[in-house]
């Protein structure tokens, strides 16, 4: 991995063949978001969320202290809260919308909880309608859940560090054999059947078998072994492999999504779209929270009006709901991924299924079958024992 990093700025649609990567299920809960777009509404909501909490009543009362008052000063956490619910708070109530279309209730469905209840309360508050004003609760809970999801947009691009490096193993062209004359193609114009020229040090551009010619083939990015594999005709040559010391003509017997380059490419797709055990349990303890939440408001609310105090019981049933929202566990698992696929990306792991990297803590013994790449591949005495009753 760590030769290929230089690659890593290329666009991966400039090959052929590897639309697939945009569309793997796991991503498309990201579609249309991008790093750049989180890190920007982070700082600014950050920003903002800073004088929203500075000029918090509540916040002034705990720390003990008196901002500065000016006219319109009051306004400020008000103004300011629904700019930040506005600008940061509508991509998780779009979120929220999509999981209860689905009729799966989650995080988001949660977040956007805590964030309505809470801006309609202060909202109400401000005008002077109620008694809860807790706009250092939209601020700082948008802004938050935010920071977390920067942090995973952010592992999730720099693992897609591993498709561009694969992606860039294809050559962007073709010498494709016809007839008499050898033309130069972009791959994306090989079909099956074609014959192509590999020429010493070039990198093989699609699957096929050799028709003529004998080269040695490193295999490495599919095998491991760094020792090159002689090849002849009748012999399997696999896209992004290199030739060395000779040139081979091959027949191209696979393109684009069909070659084995691609399949692994889906398969670190599929790994980076997967969710691990923590992700799981953290949807799930949503979805439980969220009905949770819901009942114990109800029944708060329900309680109080029965017992002829409607104003109270409104206050305590949006104060519930509002307790509910779990900051904590909007970013734990966003940077549990962002440091697990740091980490691997830094010593060269492609993990496959993040349940397996969360099982391998429970390994004893682990088989490796790669002479020549962990080991030196020249056998070499370490030892020896005498038999009892030997010499």
């Amino acid at each position: 991995m760590d030769r290929m990093t230089h690659h890593d700025h290329e666009p991966v649609s400039q090959h052929a063949g590897h639309s697939m990567l945009g569309t793997q299920g796991g991503q498309d809960r990201h579609a249309g978001h991008s790093v750049a777009m989180f890190r920007d509404k982070f700082w600014l909501s950050f920003a903002l969320t800073i004088p929203v909490v500075f000029w918090s009543t509540d916040v002034q009362h705990w720390l003990g202290y008196n901002a500065p008052s000016f006219p319109g000063s009051k306004l400020i956490p008000a103004v300011l809260g629904t700019v930040v619910l506005m600008y940061g708070g509508l991509v998780f109530i779009r979120g929220a919308w999509g999981e209860l279309v689905d009729h799966q209730p989650g995080m988001m469905t949660l977040i956007s909880l805590g964030i309505l209840v809470s801006f309609g309360a202060s909202l109400a508050a401000t005008f002077g309608l109620f008694e809860v004003e807790v706009w250092w609760e939209v601020a700082t809970l948008i802004t938050i859940m935010i920071l977390g999801h920067w942090l995973e947009m952010r592992a999730v691009t720099q693992a897609h560090g591993a498709l561009n490096a694969l992606a860039a193993l294809l050559p962007d062209t073709a010498e494709r054999v016809d007839g008499s004359e050898i033309r130069i193609v972009p791959i994306g114009q090989l079909h099956a059947g074609d014959l192509v020229l590999v020429r010493p040090g070039a990198r093989v551009p699609a699957d096929g078998e050799v028709v003529e010619g004998a080269a040695e083939v490193d295999e490495s990015l599919i095998t491991g072994e760094s020792k090159p594999v002689a090849k002849g005709p009748g012999a399997k040559v696999i896209a992004g492999t290199v030739a060395g010391g000779g040139s081979l003509r091959v027949s191209v017997t696979a393109v684009g999504d069909a070659t084995a380059l691609s399949g692994i490419m889906r398969l670190v797709s599929a790994a980076q779209a997967s969710g691990s055990r923590a992700q799981a349990l953290a949807d799930r303890a949503a979805a439980l929270l969220f009905y949770v939440a819901l009942a114990a408001g109800a029944t708060t609310f329900i309680y109080w009006w029965l017992a002829g105090d409607k104003g109270h019981g409104l206050i305590r049933a949006a104060t519930v709901l509002i307790i509910a929202c779990p900051h904590a566990l909007g970013l734990a698992i966003p940077l549990v991924i962002a440091i697990s696929t740091s980490l691997g990306a830094q010593n060269g792991l492609l993990v496959k299924d993040r349940l397996a990297l969360e099982r391998a803590r429970n390994l004893d013994v682990i088989v490796f079958d790669k002479t020549g790449t962990l080991t030196r591949g020249s056998p070499a005495l370490s030892g020896a024992v005498v038999a009892p009753g030997g010499s």
